[in-house]
C-alpha cells in the first residue's frame, strides 16, 4: 500500500504499524511542494522516524537541471524507476510585455511546465528529436505527476501543456489519472490551464471531452492536407486527415471549446500561401486558434529547415485577415539548452548512477 501525502505519492519500503496504517498520516499533510518527508507538517516524532526509514517523496529522481542564458527556460532531467529518464520544461513567460486596451498588461512571470507522458514516442515526426529515440515505454500516472512535484523546486508553475516527450493519447489511462490528481487536491491546476497536445489519435478524441472535460485540446495537424502530412508524420496514415477533423467536429460540437491548432514551419515543405488558403478553408467551421511554430533544429536527425519570417508574417497574414483565423507565432524558448518545441531527446550512459546524483547548471555535464 502507499500513502497520499500532500508532498506527492508516497511509495512503501516496509510494513506500516497498524494505528499509521489506518490513517494517522491521511490527508495531514498540506503543502504538494515539498520533497522532505521532514517538511510534512503537524505528525509526531514516531511518524517522522518511520517515514524517514520506510517511505520515499517521489519514485522519479530529478538527475540534473539546466537553464538558458536568458533564464526564462530550466529543462529537468528525470530519472524513472525503471532507469529510463524523460525530460521536462519549465517556461517562464511576463504576461505584462505588449499592450492590452492601450495599456500595460496586468499581471506578472507567470510559469508553464511542458510534461512528457511517454519515453520515446513511435510516432516518428521527422521534425521531432523525441522520435528519433523510439518509444521505449509508458510513464505511470505517479511520474506524470512527479513532473510537477520537481518543477516547483524552481518556479511556481500556474500551466501544464503535454507537449513533451511522447504521445499523450497513446499513454490515455494514464494520461487521464494523472490530470485529475492535477486538478484535485492538493495540486489544483485549474482544468483551463492544461492543454493535451496530440497528433490526431481518433479513437481517443472521440473520448476526450467526456473523461477530461474542460481540458484543452490541442491538434498537432502540421500540414493542410494528407500528402504532406503522411510525409513529415508517418503515423498520420493510420489517421486520415478527413476522419480526423470529423472527429475534431464532433468534440468540438460536444464540449463548445476552442481547438488549439498546432502548425510547425518548414522552410518549401508546408509554408507556402497556398498551404495557408487550404489551412484556412479546412479549419472554416471550427473556433480554433493556430499556433505557428518557428522549426527548431535537432542536427543531423533531420534535414528540414526554419521558415523565414517573411514566410511566417505571410502565413499568419493569410490566415487572419482572409480567413479570420486567430493565428499566433509561438515564442521560442530554451534552444541554447535544446529545451525548445522539438528538441527533448535523452541519451544516458548506462552506468550513470540512479541515485544521489547532483543537480547540474551547466548544458555541457548533460548528455542530451
Amino acid at each position: 500500500m502507499g500513502l497520499r501525502l500532500g508532498c506527492g505519492m508516497i511509495t512503501e519500503r516496509g510494513a506500516l504499524p497498524r494505528a499509521i496504517e489506518e490513517g494517522e498520516l491521511e490527508g495531514r499533510a498540506k503543502n504538494p511542494r515539498c520533497s522532505d518527508l521532514d517538511g510534512v507538517p503537524s505528525l509526531s516524532a514516531a511518524a517522522y522516524a518511520l517515514l524517514r526509514n520506510k517511505f520515499r517523496p517521489t519514485t522519479s529522481t530529478l538527475t540534473a537541471a539546466a537553464e538558458s542564458k536568458d533564464r526564462t527556460t530550466t529543462k529537468l532531467l528525470i530519472r524513472l524507476q525503471n532507469g529510463e529518464s524523460v525530460e521536462a520544461v519549465i517556461m517562464r513567460y511576463d504576461s505584462r510585455l505588449g499592450k492590452y486596451d492601450g495599456k500595460t498588461r496586468p499581471g506578472g512571470v507567470r510559469s508553464t511546465l511542458c510534461v512528457s507522458s511517454q519515453v520515446g514516442c513511435k510516432m516518428g515526426c521527422r521534425f521531432c528529436a523525441t522520435g528519433t529515440m523510439g518509444f521505449k515505454s509508458n510513464l505511470s500516472s505517479g511520474e506524470i505527476v512527479e513532473q510537477l512535484v520537481h518543477a516547483t523546486r524552481y518556479s511556481q508553475i500556474r500551466n501544464i501543456v503535454f507537449m513533451g516527450m511522447g504521445e499523450p493519447l497513446n499513454n490515455y489511462t494514464a494520461l487521464v489519472e494523472a490530470i485529475q490528481v492535477l486538478t484535485g487536491f492538493p495540486f489544483q491546476i485549474s482544468p483551463k490551464r492544461v492543454t493535451v497536445s496530440t497528433v490526431g489519435i481518433i479513437h481517443s478524441i472521440n473520448k476526450f471531452n467526456n473523461d477530461l472535460p474542460n481540458i484543452n485540446l490541442a491538434v498537432s495537424l502540421h500540414a493542410p492536407d494528407q500528402d504532406i502530412r503522411c510525409h513529415i508524420m508517418p503515423a498520420a496514415r493510420a489517421f486520415p486527415l478527413a476522419k480526423l477533423m470529423n472527429a475534431l467536429q464532433s468534440y468540438q460540437n460536444a464540449s463548445k471549446q476552442t481547438i488549439f491548432i498546432e502548425y510547425i514551419m518548414l522552410d518549401g515543405v508546408n509554408d507556402q500561401e497556398e498551404h495557408a488558403h487550404k489551412l484556412g478553408k479546412l479549419l472554416e467551421n471550427f473556433k480554433a486558434v493556430v499556433n505557428l511554430i518557428p522549426f527548431n533544429p535537432i542536427g543531423s536527425a533531420s534535414t528540414f529547415k526554419t521558415s523565414s519570417d517573411q514566410s511566417i508574417k505571410k502565413f499568419q497574414k493569410v490566415l487572419r485577415g482572409i480567413y479570420s483565423i486567430r493565428t499566433t507565432v509561438r515564442q521560442e524558448m530554451g534552444q541554447d539548452i535544446a529545451g525548445a518545441c522539438g528538441q527533448l531527446v535523452v541519451s544516458l550512459p548506462d552506468e550513470r548512477s540512479a541515485g544521489g546524483a547532483t543537480l547540474l547548471s551547466d548544458i555541457e555535464d548533460l548528455r542530451i
